[in-house]
């Protein structure tokens, strides 16, 4: 497999544009969004053939290309643990680890607060049951909470992980979310306030040292200063890191607009990490599910060319294709989740440059959506307010793509799109929840991975969704 050239990214003109999307399709790109739940039932459901692999060319690892990622185990209500207050059903975990690992899935990643902090724990009994050489286990030290920053803090926490894993080793261990900011500092200081003044980061180099740490690296989130930081850091040859972890799909590949935000795009993250021969990870393949429900016409694209794949197979392919990624990370709620990915991977079909070209184009379609860029990931909860923020996000986005958030009263489907929303708004998130109960405290803000300006979006659908109230939207 070729490495991709400097051009991969396609400089796409307006002109190519219209020709992807057809005659006067760009006028109605906002109307062709699909209905929401399209893709909860994948197309397949059998792997094809053998897992797909990556080798780390540091330590030889032979590493699935299919990551397990436990942010999103099982319930015994059947929803995701990192949503729900139910608790983690672990026969179902169990069962899911095993059929992963009957089917050449070796990589798990977890963390400390994954599943309100119970994931470490129901993946220590699941993986405990399979011989501690057959799986890598990656977790990271997530201590976002100055609670944590005291180097004994710290300490407790990494010790916590391998009590509760089963293990005296970690494969992969991760310095989590960098580049995010704490409420009173900036990103470069809360790095260092969370790694470098406690002497946290020397410590866990001593832990490669002795052999409980067998890789070092870092999951990357927000500030681009922060990520150079750490890579003058290996070039300087002051600190070392196995491999890191980045944000990586179609849609972000070439998104100047996290510029904005003071975010590369992952072209960048990733170009920088393949000059040193860093092995890449991937997490968020679907955006946070946005891949997995594209519009309208883009997934009408995507089954004309392959009409037996889910539309979530396409991302997968995307993240997989690139040769110095080692794998790619999915949290499978449901086991057809994991079968779909399965076949994916069991053998990954790389996608040529003809396909390359035709997703950076459904990109184009996908960012003129006027969704809110929330990947889910729950980072801003709780807020001091009880404000329900990714879910007033998922519901807004939600009415966009099934095109039940009116415009103009004018239009011939407002009394019924109305209704749509304003119902389901009330029936999905509760009134003392909802967007209007924000004070602008932007505690949110300095935790959001993504950088979001949270605060300026909930106003924009407070007050969209006062109007529709009133009947003047």
């Amino acid at each position: 497999m070729s490495k991709l050239s400097n051009n991969d990214n396609n400089g796409l003109s307006r002109r190519s544009f219209l020709k992807y999307m057809g005659i006067g399709a760009a006028a109605g790109a906002l109307g062709a969004c699909s209905a929401g739940n399209s893709e909860n039932t994948p197309a397949r459901s059998r792997a094809q053939g053998e897992m797909t692999y990556r080798t780390n060319h540091n330590t030889g690892d032979k590493v699935s290309i299919l990551g397990y990622g436990c942010m999103r185990l099982p319930t015994t209500a059947n929803d995701s643990a990192r949503d729900s207050e139910s608790v983690i059903d672990q026969e179902a975990v169990n069962r899911s680890v095993d059929y992963a690992m009957a089917h050449g899935v070796n990589y798990y990643d977890t963390s400390p607060m994954y599943c309100k902090r119970q994931s470490e724990r129901a993946m220590g009994i699941a993986l405990s049951r399979h011989p501690r050489d057959s799986y890598f286990l990656a977790t990271k030290l997530s201590n976002f909470d100055p609670a944590f920053w005291p180097r004994e803090k710290s300490i407790e926490m990494f010790n916590q992980s391998l009590e509760d894993l089963q293990t005296d080793y970690i494969d992969y261990m991760l310095l989590h979310a960098i580049g995010g900011r704490s409420e009173d500092l900036d990103p470069m200081q809360t790095y260092r306030a969370r790694f470098e003044d406690n002497g946290i980061l020397d410590f866990l180099k001593e832990r490669r040292a002795d052999g409980t740490v067998r890789n070092l690296g870092f999951s990357y989130h927000g500030d681009i200063s922060v990520f150079d930081y750490l890579m003058r850091l290996m070039d300087e040859g002051k600190t070392h890191w196995d491999f890191v972890q980045i944000q990586l799909n179609y849609v972000d590949w070439d998104d100047k607009s996290n510029l904005r935000r003071g975010m590369p795009e992952a072209e960048y993250l990733y170009r920088e990490l393949a000059a040193r021969n860093i092995p890449v990870v991937i997490m968020e393949p679907l955006l946070g599910g946005r891949l997995a429900k594209v519009p309208k016409n883009v997934e009408a694209k995507m089954k004309q060319r392959r009409p037996d794949d889910s539309i979530a197979s396409w991302a997968f392919r995307y993240a997989g294709t690139f040769p110095e990624v080692l794998t790619v990370l999915s949290g499978m709620t449901y086991m057809e989740h994991l079968q779909d990915n399965l076949a994916t991977y069991s053998p990954l079909n790389p996608l040529n440059d003809d396909e390359r070209t035709f997703l950076h184009l459904a990109a184009l379609d996908i960012l003129q959506n006027a969704t809110v860029p929330c990947t889910d990931c729950r980072y801003c909860l709780p807020c001091p307010y009880g404000l329900d923020i990714p879910g007033i996000f998922r519901h807004y986005n939600k009415c966009i793509n099934d095109d039940n958030a009116p415009r103009d009263v004018n239009d011939p489907r407002y009394a019924e799109a109305r209704r749509a929303y304003l119902v389901g708004y009330d029936r999905e998130v509760p009134r003392l929840r909802q967007a209007n109960r924000c004070v602008q405290c932007r505690a949110c803000e300095h935790k959001c991975p993504q950088q979001l300006p949270i605060v300026e979006h909930l106003a924009n659908i407070s007050h969209y969704t006062e109007q529709l109230r009133q009947g003047k939207a």
